[in-house]
């Protein structure tokens, strides 16, 4: 279990990040056209999982926006925006906003995404849903980068998260 914060309030985590090194777990999770995805799909590239509570509110969206923006010319690179908004939420953000170059995945349907990666809010106003977290994996789903932002009212260090990715 993990403590993060909310406007400075204490939440507590169902665990913490996967470490660098380790293997990332295994996830199915639901796209926009309401298919599934799994990690295996991605493997050969790598991959950022920029993780958040909800695409309805500020931080988030400016999440998806800013990696939409910085990771879309980083070459054999693809980044996932996850999040347990139902995917026709999420369509409808990337179709307003123009966000084209990042995926857009649901753990709506899935009980075992954020157990798995120790990033379900345990309390709090959000208890449920996904902390805002950066994950980056290698071409081989390896855990190279973690970043649990201390407040869910923060953005994540991106420049941190695209170093991870462009160091490699």
């Amino acid at each position: 279990m993990s403590t993060i914060k909310l406007k400075g309030n204490p939440i507590e985590t169902s665990g913490s990040l996967p470490n660098v090194g380790d293997k990332a777990p295994n996830f199915t999770l639901t796209t926009p056209e309401m298919g599934s995805k799994t990690l295996a799909d991605y493997k050969g590239s790598r991959v950022i999982l920029n993780i958040f509570p909800s695409i309805d509110t500020g931080t988030c969206a400016q999440s998806v926006r800013s990696f939409n923006t910085e990771a879309s010319e980083i070459e054999n690179t693809k980044v996932l925006c996850i999040s347990k908004d139902l995917p026709f939420a999420q369509a409808r953000f990337c179709g307003a906003e123009g966000i084209k170059n990042v995926e857009m995945l649901s753990a709506f349907k899935s009980n075992t995404f954020g157990k798995d990666y120790g990033l379900n809010m345990t309390s709090g106003p959000l208890e449920t849903l996904l902390s805002r977290c950066v994950i980056v994996l290698d071409e081989n789903g390896v855990v190279t980068y973690t970043e649990q932002v201390s407040d869910i009212v923060d953005e994540p260090n991106y420049k941190a998260s695209l170093s991870a990715i462009l160091n490699k």
